[in-house]
């Protein structure tokens, strides 16, 4: 009897192997059944960057769920770069993946890639740390209720602005020697000055004194943080770091899906800063449209 019920038992377990194998020659093995994810920081261990790190990790985890780490293959790696010192790092790495950045200016992304082969280059994409021009200059036209005269100062850094900026506002070319306060002299009778993230115009030690010089000549600035709408600036849209990581993971989630990565982007969803006291003093009574315009995320 003992002998018996040992036989079935190995029976059973043939029978199981010979199922297994059948199945394994059945499936195909050269197939990856999804991706894998990592999240590559500065490495500054601040609290900002754990807040980015803790919210995108649960938001990129229900789309990666399927990955079978047997089965990786080509560009089955999806590396989400969290601040510039991170995208150089990727940058240097030796990987076949794709690579999505956020928290990282749209200069900062263009300097980066221009440095990299073609198909290194075409495997990445960002969502770019700065407000979006087009709803910056929406948002003057909610300020001021009427047609307003915008102008934007662009320097060797901010060609790339100019093709969206065509039509919509007056361009002042900065030179690499033109004095900053030349360049404001150039505003002429603009009313609204945008600024836009060049570091060859822009710098910490001049933002103030742009900002005071505007003031003065009754011109307002679109800045674009809401750290410039702090220290002077009228307004800004801005995007949450929620804003920025539930777009990076409908990136990924698309690119997991269709196996396409989109093209660099600015953030798609914001909310508005005024500086109440700076529109008082310009005279510009804000409506609650302007205090409104939002486009929060799903």
């Amino acid at each position: 009897m003992r002998s018996a019920a040992q036989w079935l038992r190995r029976l059973a377990a043939v029978l199981a192997m010979c199922l297994a194998a059948c199945a394994a020659s059945a499936a195909p093995r050269d197939k990856a059944q999804g991706y894998r994810f990592e999240i590559v920081t500065g490495d500054d261990g601040s609290a900002v960057t754990a807040r980015i790190t803790d919210d995108l990790y649960k938001r990129l985890v229900p789309t990666f769920a399927a990955f079978r780490t047997e089965l990786a293959q080509r560009r089955r790696m999806v590396t989400i770069a969290v601040g510039p010192d991170a995208l150089r790092k990727v940058a240097a790495r030796r990987c076949d993946c794709v690579v999505i950045a956020a928290f990282t200016s749209s200069q900062v992304w263009r300097s980066v890639l221009k440095k990299l082969p073609p198909a290194r280059a075409s495997a990445m994409t960002a969502v770019y740390a700065e407000p979006a021009p087009l709803d910056q200059l929406q948002l003057a036209s909610l300020l001021y209720r009427r047609p307003v005269r915008i102008a934007a100062i662009l320097g060797q850094h901010g060609d790339f602005f100019a093709p969206g900026l065509q039509g919509r506002v007056e361009v002042v070319q900065a030179g690499p020697e033109d004095d900053i306060n030349y360049l404001l002299g150039r505003l002429g009778r603009s009313e609204v000055l945008l600024a836009l993230p060049d570091s060859s115009v822009y710098t910490p030690e001049n933002v103030r004194s742009i900002l005071l010089s505007t003031y003065r000549r009754k011109q307002a600035v679109i800045g674009f943080s809401a750290d410039m709408v702090k220290v002077g600036a009228l307004a800004s849209t801005y995007s949450e770091v929620e804003d920025i990581n539930a777009q990076v993971a409908e990136i990924a989630a698309s690119f997991v899906a269709t196996g396409e990565l989109p093209a660099p982007q600015f953030p798609h969803y914001f909310r508005t800063a005024i500086n109440e006291g700076v529109a008082s003093s310009l005279d510009i009574v804000v409506s609650e449209d302007a205090r409104r315009f939002a486009r929060p995320r799903p």
